[in-house]
């Protein structure tokens, strides 16, 4: 293993010849302002390195947050030959019964002061039940759709996992986002997907450097660009959010590769020449830095999406429930301050500027949004690898729970005042899980472009 590491290194430097240091092909481009921002690359990473980062890691840490529920064995809806990841890294270790909390199993609804009220709901459930017995099944089926469709209107991603009978917990702390040898075609055909059908983009558009098409007569991706330049605001933010998602995974897979291997240990770190292949601006024919831009843009939604959801948070309805009552106290206060530092950010996102246009128009826009968004989740059930697969699951839904909030600024900030009246915004537990660990791979990502940044200084020019 450590052979073919040198090697890699050794191919990259014979690569690597014209365009000036190392870290000025990969970063002399991920500087100043961001297309359709006002904020620049250097206050994020000022902001979610020193302010962030550390507060964010410490929450995920909590049983809350690091316990996960995942159907891994979804077939894939949109193609048959389907199969299944044979390499070792790709494997996923499910919790026992007895190393999740009770409480979290059996409560994965409950947030707040409805813990306390099993009771009073079981006397309310046998009065009702009275009443239902006398409808139809129809009724009851039809009762039961409408009640699914309310919930799932204001979502952006299939979250089918919370009622699976076949979804299983995983801690995540113990099954890390990080290389595992999937790669080649079957990965590439994930992405493949996700571009060229879900990303607005119609095909005698290429993009660039996709190894399964050629780009013949499209020379560096010129015209790909040019498109999306003439594209809505809507439209160009939709790929860019892509765009920095498969950046962010890119990150993490070149911070934490498997460097060498015996038969008494691992060695995971930072492949720097994994890193270049992948954002180098001269091996990437100039598209690295701008996916690294991506990255940021992603960034910016997200910890816009959290300043927003605060009232939310803050509700007295909302608590923790593990069935530790101090330490829910603690990580309630710990989240509160995240979101409080959130908030403080000088240069937020305006997601005002999305959907702003003729109201028919805009509506019809946000569904496409909506479906399209929908439809990347479900791409999720097809990546071979079972690893990347809960990490793109649990990515995409947490990304997908950040547009959810974004839209729903009305319903957040006419919530109740007290706990007595149940806010019509609500969030499930799967949702707040996968939205705070989504924020934190992002989170990561940004703070490993540093780790980078010195590793590449130091390389021969």
């Amino acid at each position: 293993m450590k052979f073919f590491t040198l090697l890699a290194f050794a191919l990259a430097s014979i690569h690597v010849t014209t365009g000036g240091s190392a870290e000025n092909r990969c970063f002399c481009k991920v500087t100043g302002t961001l297309d359709d921002c006002a904020c620049d690359v250097e206050t994020i990473d000022s902001f979610n390195n020193r302010e962030i980062f550390p507060k964010l890691q410490k929450l995920l840490s909590s049983d809350y947050f690091r316990f996960y529920k995942v159907n891994l064995n979804n077939p894939c809806p949109f193609w048959t030959d389907h199969s299944q990841c044979g390499l070792k890294y790709c494997a996923v270790k499910p919790c026992t019964p007895d190393e999740v909390p009770e409480s979290i199993k059996s409560s994965s609804y409950k947030y707040s002061a409805e813990a306390d009220q099993d009771i009073e709901r079981c006397e309310m459930a046998e009065k009702l039940g009275a009443v239902n017995a006398s409808l139809s099944d129809e009724t009851r089926q039809a009762l039961s759709e409408w009640k699914k469709h309310d919930d799932e209107s204001d979502r952006f991603c299939m979250l089918d996992d919370e009622d699976s009978p076949e979804s299983q917990y995983v801690d995540l702390l113990l099954n890390p986002e990080r290389f595992t040898g999937y790669k080649g075609p079957e990965a590439w055909r994930i992405w493949n997907s996700i571009y060229e059908e879900n990303c607005f983009k119609p095909y005698s558009v290429k993009r660039p450097l996709n190894p399964l098409m050629s780009n013949s007569g499209d020379i560096d991706g010129q015209g790909f660009h040019r498109w999306l330049e003439g594209l809505c605001v809507e439209k160009r933010a939709f790929f860019r959010l892509i765009s920095g998602l498969h950046a962010s995974i890119n990150v993490h897979l070149s911070a934490r590769y498997l460097l060498d291997e015996n038969w008494f240990e691992m060695q995971w770190g930072h492949n720097v020449s994994e890193f270049q292949v992948r954002f180098d601006e001269e091996l990437t024919k100039g598209e690295g830095p701008k996916r690294l831009r991506n990255l940021y843009f992603l960034y910016l939604i997200e910890l816009r999406a959290l300043a927003k959801v605060l009232p939310y948070f803050d509700h007295p309805s909302f608590h923790f429930y593990t069935g530790q009552p101090v330490q829910d106290a603690e990580n309630k206060k710990m989240l509160l301050e995240l979101l409080q530092v959130a908030k403080t950010f000088p240069l937020h996102f305006d997601e005002t500027t999305l959907f702003a246009g003729n109201t028919e128009e805009a509506t019809k826009l946000k569904e496409d949004f909506k479906l399209t968004f929908k439809n990347i989740s479900r791409i999720m059930d097809c990546v071979e690898c079972f690893k990347c697969r809960l990490w793109g699951k649990l990515q995409t839904q947490g990304l997908g729970t950040a547009l959810k909030i974004l839209f729903s600024e009305r319903q957040i900030e006419t919530m109740p005042s007290t706990s007595n009246t149940s806010p019509s915004f609500q969030l499930s537990r799967q949702e707040i899980v996968s939205l705070f660990n989504a924020f934190g791979r992002i989170s990561t990502s940004v703070r490993e472009l540093e780790n980078f940044r010195s590793l590449l200084s130091k390389l021969k020019q």
